[in-house]
């Protein structure tokens, strides 16, 4: 086994109504609220209006908790009551000010392009609804964190967002009919969970609706069982993508062309008749 040491700790952080400071308005700032925003962070914005990002303007004529002061960073006076600050500005020195006011203040920061000065960093990410995937080169290399999230990215199963989605919901829904944490019950409900997030194709996960989930909790957890797709009623993930090539088997695309080129010829007769 490799000695460890020299890496970061990957966390899901809840910001769920946190106070986040982001400090600068330009590109990689826009993409900071954006990524706070994302999270249902509380967020103060400090940037002159005349260097907004486009995408920052939309987000401040949006729906979103952001106050906006158009201004430079005042001092310490802008950190009262703060849970976390972000920089993306130019300038270093301030840059470096603001990282040392934080760190007085027992502030979690992060300073754009100057690793030394992070408790933490962001990483490349990847979101489909509740799933989130995060490549970090611990501040060496931004644009390698970038193309093996693209390769990462082309690797993972189609409606994999869905699917957890409404494996969710079952998850709440099983936790209803059999409350409790810990002990046996606990225990039954992860495993029947397990068997059958292993036993049911990402396909068919995507395809649970309200009324599949009931089937599944009376016909599976019930009788201490996991029923197939195909035992609840819905399709298979075989037949959704038996249903997906149908549609662009060469036959159907030919027949299509056909009557489109039939209907055609028939409209250009009649109108020549006409004439």
């Amino acid at each position: 086994m490799s000695r460890l040491g020299g890496g970061s700790l990957l966390l899901a952080w809840q910001l769920k109504e946190k106070h986040v400071l982001i400090v600068g308005g330009g590109d990689v700032a826009s993409g900071r609220v954006e990524s706070v925003l994302a999270a249902d962070a509380r967020v103060t914005l400090i940037s002159p209006s005349d260097g907004l990002h486009t995408l920052t303007k939309s987000f401040l004529n949006g729906p979103y908790n952001i106050t906006y002061h158009d201004r430079l960073f005042g001092g310490a006076e802008d950190l009262a009551g703060v849970d976390l600050v972000l920089t993306a500005i130019d300038d270093v020195a301030q840059s470096r000010i603001i990282c040392g006011l934080c760190r007085e203040l027992k502030i979690p920061v992060n300073v754009a392009d100057i690793p030394e000065s992070c408790d933490f960093y962001f990483g490349s990410q990847i979101r489909d609804g509740p799933l989130q995937i995060m490549i970090s080169t611990n501040g060496n290399s931004p644009k390698l964190a970038n193309i093996i999230r693209k390769k990462v990215e082309q690797s993972l199963p189609e409606h994999a967002g869905d699917a957890i989605t409404r494996v969710g919901e079952l998850r709440v829904k099983l936790k209803e009919r059999a409350p409790g944490v810990g002990g046996a019950i606990g225990k039954r409900r992860m495993r029947w969970m397990i068997d059958v997030c292993t036993s049911w194709e990402m396909e068919e996960l995507a395809l649970l609706d309200d009324q599949m989930i009931r089937k599944l909790l009376d016909d599976g957890w019930e009788k201490n069982a996991v029923p197939s797709p195909g035992e609840l009623g819905a399709r298979s993930s075989r037949q959704v993508y038996d249903a997906k090539l149908n549609l662009t088997a060469p036959g159907v695309f030919v027949t299509t062309l056909s009557f489109v080129a039939g209907a055609t010829c028939a409209g250009l007769f009649l109108l020549a008749r006409r004439r």
